[in-house]
């Protein structure tokens, strides 16, 4: 049986429609112009002439790439496509004299993703909600909000401190989370996003809009004291606010919690609280392709 694995380009978008993925509105076919176009690649795996498999990656601040978009059609399924498709992407990808770091963000409940991630030897490197919210009263108390920061050096500072001598975890966007390097917190993304620090400067927020179907406020808050820091969920619902005052659609709040900072909310929490998101990864060592 004849297998062909190759980069997709606008014109296979016939091939991508007639696959079978039993995924309703999948957005892999309603985006597929802008996902094999600019910093976003995508693959296929055919089978006798039929797209049986695709996967991708995206550039992320020119450094990292994250894998995804893992679709197999229903009549191929058990032949190990997938695996052997991801494979040759991750390779693909770490051959790519850019990128230092290759990772997938997959949810914890999404058994069969992570056999093929951990199948492909990749480490984990954090695992954490994606928690989202509309209204964040139920755990404002009425203490003033945070010091907004607008010096570019502080900034920096508090990037130097908190992530870049660590290598921890950024969300540098909903669901893209990365170790932290340097291209990452460009001074252009410095000065867009809103940098707030409490009193005694021991803490620090970072908040940011993003679209990912819907407007949101991403609130990133790298400990999980989260009851502990007065004026805390105020500063939060201050940006939070004149977002949704400005906006025709829904907008939510997104935070990304680990698993202590989730148990530590309240019973009557505003947040919904899907499956976690494990991020696996691993730095970019060049290979020939498989």
């Amino acid at each position: 049986m004849e297998q062909v694995i190759r980069q997709l380009n606008r014109e296979d978008y016939p091939y991508l429609k007639a696959m079978e993925t039993g995924i309703e509105d999948d957005y892999v076919v309603r985006i597929f112009e802008r996902l094999v176009t600019g910093q976003n690649r995508l693959y296929g795996l055919f089978l006798e002439g039929r797209l049986a498999s695709v996967c991708g990656y995206t550039l992320f601040g020119n450094s990292h790439a994250m894998i995804g978009r893992i679709r197999s059609d229903v009549r191929s399924r058990g032949k190990n496509l997938a695996t052997q498709l991801t494979h040759y992407v991750l390779n693909e990808a770490k051959n790519d004299p850019a990128v230092r770091w290759v990772g997938a963000n997959t949810q914890e409940n999404n058994l069969p993703a992570r056999r093929v991630l951990e199948k492909l030897g990749l480490n984990v490197y954090s695992t954490d909600y994606g928690a989202t919210a509309q209204d964040l009263s139920t755990l404002e108390n009425g203490s003033p909000p945070w010091l907004k920061i607008k010096d570019l050096s502080q900034k920096k500072a508090w990037m130097e401190r908190l992530y870049l001598k660590t290598g921890a975890v950024f969300p540098y966007e909903c669901y893209y989370p990365f170790p932290a390097m340097p291209d990452l917190f460009t001074d252009e993304n410095l000065i867009e996003w809103g940098f707030y620090e409490n009193e005694d400067a021991t803490r620090l927020l970072i908040t940011k809009k993003d679209f990912k179907k819907y407007n949101f406020l991403q609130a990133i808050y790298p400990w999980d004291d989260l009851l502990e820091q007065p004026g805390l969920w105020e500063t939060i619902s201050a940006d939070y606010r004149k977002m949704a005052d400005n906006a025709e659609e829904a907008c939510f709040v997104w935070m990304d919690l680990t698993k202590q900072a989730a148990a530590s909310l309240p019973e009557n929490h505003p947040f919904t609280l899907p499956s976690p998101w494990i991020l696996y990864g691993t730095p970019a060592k060049k290979e020939s392709l498989l």
